[in-house]
């Protein structure tokens, strides 16, 4: 498995919303729904994405016909006709709508099966995908992102895009299933495209150093191994000191605090989503006891893993 498929498997749809807008200008969207990550496209018409003083250090982003934008959540962020229409539509989480004062909007604005609007031949039509949650693994990959990833249409397969609309507002069996997976294989598109750019983080392009990228893979797909630098150094032909150099040069951390990270991170994941034991999850991360490994974990996470296969947030 390469880099970006581990890091992928983290962001997937289970009964991800899905929604066309149509709209009239002047139009403005407050977004406050703390999704962790959201895909929005232009499908006709254009569009900017704001985001709110003191929330994120980006400028406005224009979204012209064809582009399309990953906005990583959770903080609060704008899409409007223009920079300086102000919020007309408060959208909170559980994609509840309502006016700036309180007034629900939902039935007031409903156009059909995942289409709503003020228009159903408004001049804007966009498509939102959004997820509301994320593998601990993917936060390597969403810290690489910025707030705001646009790319253009022409950096896209835009086949998907046009079957995730057409699909989005039907009403057959089994359609939320379609629209995850497409939703899914949309924002894989859009991800391996962003990471194929020069902007992409430098510890994504050390996958492809001859030394450290092995390292990396060695880390990655053998987690349970008791490694040490020593042992890593000699599995890819280098000294401890030249592996250790070289790694934290091109990552950006240490091999071990990279390892620890990554166990900790399949950890999260395999108690969120399987019934395993804390001690059999523990030998398969690499931890010798399920003690061992609720410290490194309540020192990393804030919870314990009982408390967070559970969702118990840090306080």
């Amino acid at each position: 498995m390469d880099v970006l498929a581990s890091l992928l498997e983290g962001p997937r749809a289970r009964g991800a919303f899905v929604m066309c807008s149509l709209l009239d200008p002047p139009w403005s969207l407050r977004i406050q729904d703390e999704a962790a990550l959201t895909v929005v496209s232009m499908i006709r018409g254009t569009g900017w994405i704001i985001a709110e003083p003191g929330a994120r250090a980006a400028a406005p982003r224009r979204l012209n016909t064809g582009d399309l934008a990953i906005v990583r959540g959770p903080d609060p962020y704008i899409v409007a006709d223009e920079p300086g229409t102000e919020p007309r539509i408060i959208i909170d989480p559980g994609n509840v709508t309502k006016t700036p004062d309180g007034e629900i909007l939902c039935e007031t604005l409903d156009l059909g099966v995942r289409q709503w609007g003020t228009d159903p031949n408004g001049a804007t039509m966009m498509v939102t995908g959004t997820y509301e949650g994320v593998g601990a693994v993917s936060q390597r990959l969403l810290r690489a992102l910025p707030p705001v990833a646009v790319l253009a249409r022409g950096d896209l397969d835009t086949r998907l895009l046009d079957l995730l609309v057409d699909e989005a507002t039907k009403d057959e069996p089994a359609q939320s299933a379609v629209l995850d997976r497409l939703l899914d294989l949309l924002l894989i598109t859009a991800l391996r495209a962003w990471f194929a750019r020069d902007d992409a983080p430098a510890w994504y392009h050390a996958y492809r150093d001859p030394l450290v990228g092995k390292a990396l893979r060695l880390l990655q797909h053998n987690p349970a191994h008791g490694w040490t630098v020593a042992s890593l150094g000699a599995a890819v032909g280098v000294s401890r000191a030249a592996l250790a150099r070289r790694f934290t040069d091109l990552v950006g951390e240490s091999p071990m605090a990279f390892l620890t990270e990554w166990r900790l991170a399949l950890a999260a994941d395999l108690l969120a989503e399987s019934d395993a034991t804390v001690e059999s999850i523990a030998r398969q991360v690499g931890y010798g006891s399920a003690f061992a490994l609720s410290t490194a974990f309540k020192r990393h996470f804030g919870v314990s893993p009982r408390d967070h296969r559970h969702g118990v947030t840090p306080r």
